[in-house]
């Protein structure tokens, strides 16, 4: 069975970066009838932000990817899912490393490690812990059997490295990249175990993955240099390794370089999936600036793979079906707040209006504004192809909800003609005798009375407008006369024609 795995940390908000990284593993795990996992790596303490986990789940959560175990889940085969609970865990394994070879302990202080660089440095050369230089630094591969153990049984700090050969070139297959080849001899001795009693993100990493039988790693290209070490890892603990697919960057909207918190700061769009409080500031995410779940799913989907068609919008279920591995981008994928705001739009025209009436209502309703819930539907009907967030019906449909405080001077100016008060008093008159209010009705009573008077519609609709809304702007004239009512309509055109006459 495929088990794929979502492994963030919780140093702060989940960068949109990340989310990509959970649907892409969530669509794999789908799509194959398998298992997506979500396990928290908080094995870097001093980074550990409170808040930051139930962050995570609750974003997974609004976005609909939902995890089949792992943390927030009673039970589990494989629990505990939390990184900081199964610390005993990993020094059991850190052991075996030491005991077969792949490991050894290491004494340096840090000072000694600063001085070793500063020297490198003072060459024109890059210090790296390796077999060039293990040899003149204080661990168990330099030191005597005799001094290791007495250094031990004092207690004194240590941390674990892993022992990189250096006399091999190893070939990789990544399920985006290819073949991915690397000599052994450039890599440096990673920590695998810290001398604060926690392993590092890689030994816990492979630990994880294995004793939770993942078969398929899915996550960020900056984890790509990464490969070879946990490649090797696999290899000295004699397990078999999982598939490995390292994914596109997400780039900044403008030129080069990874998406940001400080890009959507300064350009004015999230870059998270909720609102995420720090410092004391809050920062919007897209569910806080209004955006749709399946909106965002659907963007993100298309960052770095589509399915080869010319489609774009694609249901979950869609999504799933269509999702391939093969068909992700080697190139980085470039964020584009326009084509969010786009995919946005499209979900709202794709919304009942029923769904989307409630929360306006609600806004309606803080404003002083009550009217019955039919009312605002049909408004939502009538403005939903001009929105792209709920939150721009307001603006969008006011007029519907109170008269006009002015009117467009420049419009008044173009519009208003010697015998326009004389229209807008008969208009006034039709409508007042109009008993069928409804907008078809309407519209065929003014017809009437237009060709019984020689008129045409640019003599007669734009001041109706202007009456209406004050601006030569929204829907149908007569679609917004049925929804205000005939009380209203005349009292606006009688406002109209007292501030011109």
């Amino acid at each position: 069975m495929v088990r794929v795995r979502f492994a963030p940390s919780p140093t702060g908000a989940l960068h949109i970066g990340g989310v990509r990284t959970a649907l892409f593993n969530y669509l794999f795990a789908k799509k194959h009838k398998g298992e997506f996992l979500l396990r928290i790596e908080d094995t870097d303490q001093n980074r550990y932000v409170e808040g930051a986990e139930q962050y995570i789940i609750n974003s997974l959560n609004w976005l609909g990817l939902t995890y089949d175990e792992g943390v927030g889940i009673e039970g589990g085969k494989h629990a505990p899912y939390r990184q900081s609970e199964r610390k005993p865990l990993y020094r059991q394994y850190a052991d075996e490393l030491i005991g077969n070879g792949w490991a050894y302990y290491a004494f340096d202080s840090a000072e000694a490690l600063d001085a070793a660089r500063a020297e490198a440095e003072a060459k024109g050369e890059t210090f790296i812990y390796n077999w060039a230089t293990r040899d003149g630094l204080q661990n168990s591969l330099s030191l005597s059997e005799e001094e290791v153990k007495a250094r031990l049984t004092r207690g004194d700090e240590y941390v674990i490295r892993f022992k990189m050969p250096h006399t091999e070139v190893l070939k990789m297959n990544d399920m985006i990249r290819g073949e991915v080849t690397i000599d052994t001899s450039t890599l440096d001795d990673k920590v695998l175990f810290k001398s604060d009693g926690m392993p590092t993100y890689h030994l816990a990493n492979i630990v994880d993955d294995h004793l939770m039988e993942i078969t398929h790693v899915i996550r960020g290209e900056e984890w790509l240099p990464s490969m070879a070490l946990h490649l090797l890892l696999y290899r000295a603990f004699g397990w078999q390794a999982p598939a490995f697919a390292h994914l596109p960057l997400i780039l900044k909207p403008v030129g080069n370089g990874k998406l940001s918190k400080r890009d959507g700061i300064k350009l004015g769009f999230p870059v998270f999936p909720m609102d995420w409080t720090e410092n004391g500031e809050t920062l919007k995410g897209f569910s806080g600036e209004g955006y749709f779940p399946e909106a965002l799913i659907n963007f993100l989907a298309l960052l770095g793979w589509n399915p080869g068609t010319d489609e774009e919008i694609f249901s979950m279920e869609q999504l799933i079906e269509l999702f391939d591995l093969e068909k992700v981008h080697k190139a980085g994928a470039r964020f584009d707040p326009e084509k969010i705001k786009w995919f946005n739009h499209q979900y709202l025209q794709m919304k009942p209006n029923t769904v989307l009436a409630e929360p306006f209502r609600k806004e309606l309703i803080e404003r002083g504004v009550n009217v019955p819930a039919a009312t605002v539907e049909k408004v939502v009907g009538l403005m939903k192809e001009r929105a792209t967030f709920v939150s721009d019906f307001w603006e969008l449909s006011k007029f519907f909800f109170e008269a006009p405080a002015q009117y467009d001077e420049k419009a008044i100016k173009k519009q208003w003609k010697e015998q326009t008060p004389t229209i807008v008093k008969e208009i006034a008159d039709v409508i007042a005798n109009t008993t069928d209010f409804t907008a078809a009705t309407l519209e065929e009573a003014v017809k009437r009375y237009m060709e019984a008077k020689s008129l045409g519609f640019g003599q007669v609709m734009p001041p109706l407008r202007l009456a209406l809304v004050g601006e030569l702007k929204g829907p149908h004239v007569f679609d917004i006369i049925e929804v205000i009512g005939k009380e209203e309509t005349l009292q606006r055109l009688n406002t109209l024609l007292s501030s011109k006459i």
